[in-house]
């Protein structure tokens, strides 16, 4: 006979640099805790998205930080590193007290394990990328190709992507709030473009005087009116809200909003941040979704909005798992180790069906 045992200890390490990893960890939360306990590890600074999550460790761990032209600020990214620091922190990170280690593309866990010689599980968007199958740009960046691939290494891979690539790769996790969502047409574009500076996109913008806009800012404390610009502070439910009733949803080549405004049928435009090879394979992916994909904010922005808005509505995302399903093959395909002495009858499995939500 076995049993389902519900105290097992998870520690769920988190990416904090942007705000999509820490939003797809509060909607796997409730699925995690069916299974046992779980400690969360955030690491980055420089998220504008409030983390309610279980956070036992905290780390500024390494950050990305954006330029105001769509680009990355390689100079702060660089003042940013402390590799001594990382180091510490993986020594110090007690990963071995855990049954299950699930990493979300985060590099001090990856390093606590190979260094405490402890399985884990990379989970999440990144890991995707270990498939040959997954869509990438014709034009190769091996410094790219090498990040995605060794940047957090781990002994088990499931990877989430807009398609099954490969028998690894699952649906995205969709927030509860589009899932159970009725998609309208409000007439306004919702608008995320962190790696641009506001000045930047509201001129941009505004050039479109006829086009209401929800523009999402780190920068907004509370909603402003600009002209025809709503200008509004970052938050899960109010981006999510906007989306729902919007004509349209420009933003970079990210992976939530975009997973998120195929799956509501929105038609979508993207801007991949500059030199960050993950969001030029994103963008590799989304164009076969009918998805345009631009450079930059240039003087034909203002065209090129019109003529997107006036153009057929992108190939809409299916999912083919539920998160439910998801979260159980995590748990499945980790290896789960048992921190207390064995007995011939503590067989310690799980079985994911009888640990569904009604």
């Amino acid at each position: 006979m076995a049993y389902v045992t519900p105290k097992i200890k998870i520690l769920y390490a988190v990416q904090a640099t942007g705000n999509g990893h820490i939003a797809r960890a509060m909607q796997l939360m409730p699925y995690l805790e069916k299974y046992g306990e779980v400690d969360v590890f955030l690491s980055g600074s420089n998220s504008n998205l409030k983390a309610a999550l279980p956070v036992k460790y905290r780390s500024n761990g390494l950050s990305l930080f954006y330029g105001n032209r769509g680009g990355l600020d390689y100079m702060k990214i660089w003042k940013q590193l402390d590799v001594r620091q990382l180091w510490k922190e993986a020594n110090q990170l007690p990963v071995e007290q855990y049954d299950i280690v699930i990493n979300d593309f985060e590099c001090i866990t990856s390093l606590a394990c190979k260094l405490k010689q402890i399985p884990s599980i990379n989970f999440g968007h990144q890991a995707s990328f270990i498939s040959p199958n997954t869509p990438k740009p014709l034009q190769k960046d091996m410094l790219g190709e090498w990040v995605l691939t060794h940047y957090a290494t781990a002994t088990n891979y499931i990877g989430l992507h807009f398609e099954n690539y490969d028998d690894f790769i699952f649906s995205p996790i969709i927030k509860q709030q589009i899932l159970e969502a009725t998609p309208s047409n409000k007439g306004h574009v919702s608008v995320y473009l962190s790696h641009y500076s506001d000045e930047v996109v509201i001129a941009a913008l505004q050039k479109c005087k006829d086009i209401p806009f929800h523009l999402f800012s780190k920068k907004a404390t509370a909603i402003e009116q600009k002209r025809n610009i709503t200008l509004m502070p970052i938050s899960n439910d109010g981006f999510a809200s906007s989306m729902i009733d919007a004509a349209g949803i420009i933003t970079g080549a990210g992976f939530e909003t975009p997973a998120e405004a195929l799956y509501l049928g929105k038609k979508l435009l993207c801007l991949p941040i500059k030199g960050q090879y993950e969001q030029l394979c994103n963008a590799a992916a989304l164009e076969k979704f009918r998805v345009p994909i631009i450079n930059t904010i240039d003087e034909h922005f203002t065209a090129t909005i019109y003529k997107w808005l006036s153009s057929l509505a992108p190939k809409p995302l299916t999912l083919q798992q539920s998160t439910n399903e998801i979260v159980g093959m995590v748990m499945e395909k980790g290896i789960v180790r048992k921190t207390a002495p064995r007995t011939e009858n503590d067989f310690y499995l799980l079985y994911p069906d009888e640990l569904s939500f009604a």
